[in-house]
């Protein structure tokens, strides 16, 4: 008979520990079922399906219209379906449709749930998106899925887009934090030009600005802190220019340098949140 070593964490050790001293099953069949049971809940979070709404009042949920049509056209829920909802500010509910209306879902909450905010510090990225507006739809996908708070959009003197659609973005973001079962949506700001942009009162610990003008400059890595609030400016295609980053420096922007290699711009920007998201966890 060949045996397969598995790994159980210590939490879930002491959890088996207990179950095998108050049962007389025997040992193998205890660990196997609890192995079982875990993975029904991998199982359930891989495929579970969220949809986005808000509390009309304590006992109401609302789907929003492009929700509600999917909802109701595409999967067909009726009323008395029960569907998972998450309002983006860390709740989730399981509900059930009482409306099933597809220009506006209504659904009785059966069950509300507070999610914590799986990370310890708060995250904004002011990035100058690219002409290809593919590129920075990427961008914004995979931050949402890494994790991140905030998103604005800088008008800069060698920016080659000079309008973004915020309603299109939105869509993104929602989707990327359904795929990724992100119960907090990150805010997503309309663009503004850079000089009015760092001109702003920040509620903010740490400014950082990314930038190609100058060598020897701090790596990102060794300047951000744990649980912190940052702000990390990102550039075009063209990068800053000197007076740009001379303007930043001088309301307390801090240079910094995101590695060795020229970065694209939404490289750039994915990268600098991918560094905060691994120091959090070291």
């Amino acid at each position: 008979m060949n045996f397969t070593r598995v790994y159980i964490p210590s939490a879930n050790m002491s959890a088996i520990k207990k179950m095998i001293k108050n049962s007389d099953k025997p040992n193998w069949y205890i660990v196997s079922s609890f192995c079982m049971y875990k993975c029904r809940n991998i199982s359930f979070l891989c495929n579970m399906q969220l949809f986005i709404g808000s509390e009309v009042d304590g006992k109401i949920l609302l789907l929003t219209e492009e929700e509600s049509w999917h909802c109701a056209k595409v999967l067909r829920k009726k009323n008395g379906d029960e569907i998972w909802v998450m309002d983006g500010k860390g709740n989730l509910y399981r509900a059930k449709i009482s409306n099933d209306n597809p220009k506006g879902i209504l659904l009785e909450i059966v069950s509300k749930e507070k999610k914590t905010n799986p990370r310890d510090y708060h995250l904004h990225i002011a990035i100058a998106p690219t002409k290809n507006i593919d590129r920075i739809e990427w961008f914004v996908e995979k931050a949402v899925e890494i994790g991140i708070d905030e998103i604005s959009f800088l008008q800069c003197k060698n920016s080659e887009r000079k309008i973004i659609k915020i309603d299109r973005i939105q869509k993104i973001v929602e989707s990327a934090a359904k795929q990724s079962l992100q119960y907090y949506l990150p805010k997503i700001n309309e663009m503004v030009d850079y000089p009015k942009f760092i001109l702003q009162n920040f509620e903010t610990s740490k400014k950082y600005i990314a930038h190609c003008n100058a060598v020897n400059l701090p790596f990102i890595g060794n300047c951000i802190e744990k649980a912190s609030n940052s702000l990390v400016l990102i550039g075009p295609e063209g990068d800053f220019t000197i007076d740009e980053v001379e303007g930043a420096k001088q309301l307390g922007f801090k240079e910094i340098s995101l590695g060795k290699s020229r970065l694209r711009t939404e490289t750039a920007a994915l990268y600098a949140a991918n560094v905060f998201s691994v120091h959090s966890c070291l």
